[in-house]
């Protein structure tokens, strides 16, 4: 895929994913009518899964667009210099752009939506949330890109069961979002994505938390790998 197509792809993934969760959330307590209860939450997280399922078909269809800057950032900083500038002044914009064009459209066709994901805890212990939660799960998915990568239903089953679940642990802090350009969006429409908090909690921290967790994968797996084969 050419690179401008791939930035409008990404822009509409972007667009798309901050509607996908919401629209879920709808279908499941509002037209199906259950409640917040176990059973619900069950329904939920199956939509969920299926919302997950269908978004990383709508990756490969695409020949790898993204929607989550994170993703984006730990394949370019393991590739050359020109695709980390691709990456980081294209790519990762036009995510952002996406998402905040998705939040505007979605308050004003369903205002009861609410503003998104906030922090309810103090700005370090938020920003060693989001962190961990992001090193978690970049970790997960450089694993399954390695072990599994031809298996796509197996594969996402795991990465889908993985996110939700962090996104569970983190939802009562930080929204357990693991992806900044979402958030962003959201902020964006409140008008704090500019603010201290913002940019350490959901910025920084998943930032410095994949440069760690594919540092230390490259560490871990590698020297394994050419062992392995040297063997």
């Amino acid at each position: 895929m050419g690179r401008a197509k791939l930035l409008v792809s990404d822009f509409v993934l972007s667009f798309m994913w901050v509607w996908s969760s919401v629209l879920v959330r709808i279908i499941v307590f509002h037209h199906l009518g259950f409640s917040h209860s176990p059973l619900g939450e069950v329904i939920k997280t199956a939509f969920s899964v299926v919302n997950m399922f269908l978004f990383a078909f709508l990756v490969k269809l695409t020949r790898g667009a993204a929607y989550n800057p994170l993703t984006v950032f730990a394949d370019a900083i393991t590739g050359d210099f020109n695709n980390f500038l691709y990456c980081v002044a294209a790519r990762i914009p036009s995510q952002v752009a996406g998402s905040i064009v998705g939040v505007k459209f979605l308050i004003d066709t369903i205002p009861e939506v609410g503003l998104g994901p906030r922090l309810n805890v103090d700005i370090h212990q938020g920003a060693l949330t989001e962190g961990l939660l992001t090193f978690a799960i970049v970790t997960i998915s450089l694993g399954l890109g390695t072990k599994i990568r031809e298996n796509f239903f197996m594969k996402t089953w795991i990465s889908s069961l993985s996110k939700l679940t962090l996104h569970i642990l983190g939802s009562d802090l930080t929204g357990g979002c693991m992806n900044p350009a979402s958030v962003m969006g959201w902020a964006y429409a409140r008008g704090d994505h500019i603010t201290k908090e913002h940019f350490f909690v959901y910025w920084l921290a998943p930032i410095e938390a994949t440069i760690f967790a594919v540092w230390i994968f490259k560490f871990l797996v590698q020297p394994a790998k050419t062992k392995s084969k040297s063997d």
